[in-house]
């Protein structure tokens, strides 16, 4: 392969396409580096892509490129073939509705309103992370959760305890076993395969401010039982929603909504890490829970938020 080697127009194009972070670099990592490897060599593809997103808007790490170039080099694309549509998947979610998200933050409540309505409240400063996930998670499942995207681990909920507050990342939905395969036939931890049904789905707002967020969420909050907000010791707030025994079209209408404000799509696959509640983020910053509701949660609050008209 050659690396000066002209690219096809299309490749060019895709490359000078790329998302800002919380629209899709995740996917367009994978579909970029796809097309490319009839043309470049896995390092070089590795380096166009790390040129690609430096401006994204958020740290792209070597392994995350190395994980999208492996995974693609499955189904990369044959240039005999016609240029490659985008995914039925990304076509799937709506564009942001700017109408519609400027006039529920206009006025809306803001991070102070969501705590102060929050059933439970904590006032003291200490980390409670070990009860807020016995309550959202009881039992004694698979949890797998990570002190970043590279170093995680899968194990039943009582070997875990007392390490919870040290964690920055966790999968919103218990795990079937402690490893599976990925898309590449490997054998790991943190799979699609071995996350089991979706318990919670999770929206986070990458862009706007806090309390923008905060009014987003408590909207979310008319249609679905929020059970959690989360600050991710960044920008931006995770308000994790119960699902649990929801079918997909349900809460897959919800997500379609909530991306449609301006919700990140990516936090829609099963297996995604978000921000472990009331844990520490890998720059030592506290992820502190503004809200936290873990009645609804209950089997008995969650059947009356249906027959609401929930979802």
């Amino acid at each position: 392969m050659n690396a000066s080697a002209a690219l096809p127009q299309f490749v060019c194009d895709l490359l000078a396409s790329v998302p800002r972070h919380g629209e899709g670099v995740h996917k367009w990592l994978f579909r970029t580096a796809r097309v490319l490897h009839p043309y470049r060599s896995e390092n070089e593809i590795a380096a166009v892509l790390a040129a690609a997103v430096e401006g994204c808007g958020r740290g792209v790490s070597a392994r995350e490129i190395e994980d999208a170039i492996r995974a693609s080099k499955v189904c990369a694309w044959n240039p005999r073939q016609p240029p490659p549509p985008r995914p039925a998947q990304a076509r799937a979610w709506p564009k942001l509705n700017c109408e519609q998200r400027e006039a529920i933050t206009a006025d809306g409540p803001g991070l102070y309103d969501l705590w102060d309505d929050s059933p439970v409240r904590f006032d003291d400063g200490e980390p409670r992370t070990e009860w807020i996930v016995d309550a959202l998670f009881p039992g004694n499942s698979w949890l797998c959760v990570g002190a970043n995207q590279s170093v995680f681990q899968t194990r039943r909920r009582e070997d875990l305890r007392g390490e919870l507050a040290a964690k920055a990342l966790l999968v919103p939905s218990p795990m079937t076993a402690r490893t599976g395969r990925t898309r590449e036939g490997k054998i790991s931890e943190h799979t699609l395969a071995s996350t089991g049904p979706r318990r919670f789905l999770v929206v986070e707002f990458d862009t706007g401010t806090t309390d923008e967020h905060a009014a987003l969420l408590r909207h979310l909050a008319l249609h679905a039982p929020l059970a959690l907000a989360v600050h991710s010791a960044g920008k931006s707030l995770h308000g994790w929603f119960y699902c649990a025994g929801q079918a997909e079209e349900i809460t897959r209408r919800f997500m379609r909504y909530a991306v449609s404000l301006g919700a990140d799509d990516q936090l829609w696959v099963r297996s995604q890490f978000v921000r472990m509640p009331d844990g520490t983020r890998d720059n030592g910053k506290r992820q502190v829970v503004y809200y936290f509701n873990p009645d609804c949660v209950r089997p008995a609050h969650a059947k009356s938020a249906k027959s609401a008209g929930g979802y």
